[in-house]
């Protein structure tokens, strides 16, 4: 029995590194991602996301490759109370385009798919009270998506299982933006 488990355990990290390969991320020059980026569209299961989605406005991300690769990511998010500013070391997991994150929260994001330089999706997942919660990000060097990124970004949203309800293109926004370097 232990040895079936690991077998299965074996065949899913397979699998899972079979997958980032097929999406182009496993060779991915991480120094292409690195900088200011919109969030531009989101997907999630969450309660409190379905909620307040209706609200939400375009956020930004400052991402910065750190030796070993891990990534250094910065958020501005509007919020109601104002502009909500954060910061998250993103470390590599060993699966190609995987990263874990400790900070707010235990978090694992994935490169879904990316161009490495006009867009790249991320596919987040968290345990919280019991429930496993996910969010699909869509990043953005410009504050305009292409028709065809946000058609790609609902195919892989509605690929992860979220409905039309749970996917938000967002709203611009001038009011809250990362400090610039």
């Amino acid at each position: 029995m232990r040895t079936m488990g690991l077998s299965l355990g074996l065949a899913l990290l397979c699998l899972l590194r079979v997958e980032a390969e097929n999406l182009g991320v496993a060779g991915l020059d991480k120094s292409k991602i690195a900088g200011k980026w919109y969030i531009t569209a989101l997907a999630s299961n969450s309660e409190s996301y379905l909620q307040k989605k209706d609200k939400l406005k375009m956020a930004m991300a400052n991402i910065v490759v750190l030796g070993e690769g891990n990534l250094k990511v910065s958020f501005a998010i509007p919020t109601a109370e104002g502009c909500q500013k954060s910061e998250a070391i993103y470390r590599q997991t060993g699966i190609p385009g995987e990263y874990y994150s400790s900070d707010r929260g235990n978090k694992i994001a994935r490169v879904v798919d990316t161009d490495g330089k006009t867009y790249a999706v991320i596919f987040v997942s968290r345990v919280k009270d019991g429930k496993t919660l996910h969010m699909l990000r869509l990043y953005s060097r410009t504050r305009q998506v292409s028709p065809k990124i946000r058609a790609l970004f609902k195919k892989l949203a509605r690929e992860k299982s979220f409905t039309n309800e749970m996917i938000r293109m967002l709203p611009s926004q001038d009011e809250c933006s990362l400090d610039e370097a």
